[in-house]
């Protein structure tokens, strides 16, 4: 097992979509299921400007009606959902080596929202459109079934105290939300350095009818897909030793 305060920091700081600030044990039971938690964080100078400057091309409003995507993208092309992004860095990145692809990225956190936006602006990105609301909420009410090609969900908050896991996003009935919404052949791409939480992913997306796991190894993991990018935290908790777990699974 990874060394935990490492690993913790290393969360803290990197892409994680539901990092939180508070004390887990602080935290009421949810009713319903999440795709993230609040947490601290100031908007620079820099990101309040990006929202002012490329938010009106790239920010989608919530709304609980049917998103269309050839309007909001300005073109027909595969869609991806990210649920959750952090500050931002992969989505850029995935977003630049897959131009033919369109990415509606989920996020609530502001300064996250404005980092994206500074990098994608800055760095002449088109395909990226975001939603700064609750991804259960867009999954729910704004995609139609089977509008989704593919979905990536990176690093999600992992509420390693055993009493706490129901809390974590992977689980029976929220995959089968968005089952419901990805196209035969389409596919779910999750990543983890929480070994139990890649245990519990691979439980639970393994026993869903209709999916298929595509890892060659017997251990069930897939071999990292190169467009996913190893962010500065990944490849110094490599070195250290702690593991990165991806599991990449496809619609029937």
């Amino acid at each position: 097992m990874p060394d935990t305060a490492a690993q913790d920091q290393a969360r803290n700081d990197s892409n994680h979509s539901n990092d939180g600030h508070h004390d887990a044990s602080q935290v009421p039971f949810p009713k319903r299921i999440k795709s993230y938690v609040l947490r601290a964080g100031r908007t620079t100078t820099g990101q309040a400007k990006a929202f002012e400057t490329y938010g009106p091309a790239m920010l989608l409003p919530y709304e609980p009606k049917a998103l269309d995507a050839a309007q909001a993208f300005g073109r027909t092309a595969p869609l991806i959902l990210e649920i959750g992004f952090g500050m931002g860095e992969s989505t850029a990145h995935i977003a630049s080596v897959r131009p033919s692809d369109n990415f509606l990225c989920c996020e609530v956190h502001e300064p996250g929202v404005g980092a994206l936006l500074k990098r994608a602006g800055e760095q002449d990105i088109h395909n990226i459109r975001i939603v700064a609301h609750d991804a259960v909420d867009v999954l729910e009410h704004m995609l139609a079934p089977d509008q989704l090609d593919g979905v990536h969900i990176f690093f999600p908050d992992p509420w390693h105290k055993k009493r706490h896991n129901k809390r974590r996003l992977i689980q029976a009935p929220f995959v089968a939300k968005l089952m419901a919404r990805l196209k035969p052949g389409g596919y779910i791409h999750c990543a983890t350095d929480w070994e139990a939480y890649a245990q519990q992913m691979l439980e639970v997306l393994g026993s869903t009818p209709g999916l298929l796991n595509t890892a060659q190894d017997a251990s069930g993991y897939a071999d990292k897909p190169s467009y996913r990018p190893l962010t500065k935290f990944e490849n110094r908790g490599i070195k250290l030793g702690h593991g990165v777990w991806d599991l990449v699974f496809t619609k029937a």
